[in-house]
């Protein structure tokens, strides 16, 4: 007979032969009523097998994650690193390039801005890029009309002094909390205000959030790290980690 129960001690032995050795289709259905028999009970046995797969299956998918991610950042590079229109800080001859999506509602942005500030800080040689990527409700959207309508009248030194304090911000956000933010810093908080609706806004909003969406983001925060993608908080140690395996 072609097929004969295979003992589990040799089952995974049967598993690794040429498909042609082991012909599924050419059992008999009690054969291959005992064969599945025979996989079930291995597989009780030896359950790590299973917890084995899946970390390979898992590490497949990272590994295919990272390569797609690469040619997502190849394909859209000038949008993410030459935008025109986004805030540029730290180092702007910095030979790393950071760019962080962030939302000010959310709480792992809040957490990575002071890991962020650091970097820039202890490593000195960093140019960071932030896109504005409300995505956490109408508070996301008001703070990021607030701080990008503040980077169009004020200026660049503006928006981060505004930024910062946005991040930084407990409880809710609100145009009369925005307003006596702008104030402390000196700014015109009505001209900021009538420039929020501006097309000029609209359009920096819209196209990151368009070029999220080419490169699968989903959420905050999301770093581009030179040529690659970053999904989700990392604390500072990490972030100085993968800096120093980028230079090399």
């Amino acid at each position: 007979m072609f097929f004969r129960p295979l003992a589990a001690a040799s089952f995974a032995m049967a598993l690794a032969l040429p498909a042609q050795a082991l012909d599924l289709s050419q059992m008999t259905d009690e054969e291959r009523q005992i064969f599945r028999e025979e996989v079930r009970a291995y597989l009780m046995d030896n359950p790590q097998v299973i917890m084995d797969a899946v970390q390979v299956l898992e590490q497949r998918q990272a590994a295919a994650q990272a390569q797609a991610d690469l040619s997502l950042v190849s394909d859209n590079a000038e949008d993410i690193f030459n935008d025109g229109f986004s805030f540029v800080g730290g180092n702007p001859d910095g030979d790393i390039t950071l760019v962080e999506f962030l939302d000010y509602r959310c709480g792992f942005c809040k957490r990575a801005h002071g890991e962020v500030a650091k970097l820039l800080e202890t490593d000195g040689n960093i140019r960071l890029i932030v896109k504005e990527f409300p995505i956490l409700g109408e508070q996301s959207l008001l703070a990021s009309r607030f701080t990008i309508a503040t980077k169009q009248i004020a200026g660049s030194e503006a928006y981060k002094n505004v930024s910062d304090a946005v991040m930084e911000m407990s409880g809710d956000v609100s145009m009369r909390t925005l307003r006596r933010m702008a104030s402390t810093f000196g700014l015109d908080a009505t001209a900021i205000e009538a420039h929020m609706e501006s097309e000029a806004v609209t359009d920096e909003i819209r196209r990151t959030r368009a070029l999220a969406q080419r490169l699968q983001i989903t959420g905050t925060p999301t770093f581009v790290l030179q040529d690659e993608l970053v999904r989700g908080f990392l604390p500072f140690d990490e972030m100085q980690a993968l800096v120093d395996e980028k230079r090399g």
